[in-house]
């Protein structure tokens, strides 16, 4: 699968996500790149930034969060185009979650591992 390709499926995820969490969403960027740091290469996505349940009075004028879907894992995890579609979709929740405060062990319970 071409970058383009896998790029437009983080770009159908985004747009699954329900509009009222979109509009909540604040000051966050999201990004596809081909591989993690070489010390995680298993890695399919990464949040970087302030979750919205931290911000305070502080929380002004700082550069967006990041939100990055690793393309290369991704498609050496998965058989199938359609798992490619599900496993994308799973790690662009994911990411949005920690976004919204949610951590790891809440995603893996609701299946969002």
């Amino acid at each position: 699968m071409t970058r383009e390709q896998f790029e437009e499926l983080v770009s159908q995820a985004l747009d699954r996500i329900p509009p009222e969490l979109t509009r909540l969403m604040d000051n966050v960027a999201v990004f596809v790149e081909d591989e993690p740091d070489p010390g995680d290469p298993d890695l399919l996505g990464l949040y970087e930034g302030t979750p919205l349940t931290d911000r305070g009075e502080w929380y002004a004028g700082v550069l967006p969060d990041r939100i990055t879907v690793y393309r290369g894992p991704t498609l050496r995890m998965c058989e199938t185009r359609e798992d490619v579609v599900a496993e994308t979709e799973i790690t662009v929740v994911h990411e949005i979650a920690h976004h919204f405060g949610i951590d790891d062990e809440r995603l893996h319970a609701l299946g969002y591992g």
